[in-house]
């Protein structure tokens, strides 16, 4: 008996769920708006603790994705190799 309830107690404990802010750009959004992109860019270096984690992590996933693109474009090297 005792085990089930230290079971039941471990399960309540589980990780809660984070809440959902209302109003924030999607990755796609910020993607589309690199003005935008940019602006938030530097307002989470400077001031992360108030724009909040949710939001910074956007932005950075649209940079990357920005500057890889959506990766369907195969990679092609030059036909002639570059002379150093």
């Amino acid at each position: 008996m005792p085990s089930l309830l230290l079971i039941g107690v471990l399960t309540a404990c589980g990780p809660s769920e984070t809440p959902k802010q209302p109003n924030l750009p999607t990755v796609e959004e910020l993607a589309a708006d690199p003005d935008r992109l940019k602006e938030l860019r530097q307002r989470c270096k400077t001031d992360r603790a108030t724009l909040g984690d949710v939001l910074c992590n956007r932005v950075a996933e649209a940079t990357r994705k920005r500057f890889y693109g959506d990766g369907k474009t195969p990679y092609t090297p030059p036909e002639t190799p570059p002379k150093f």
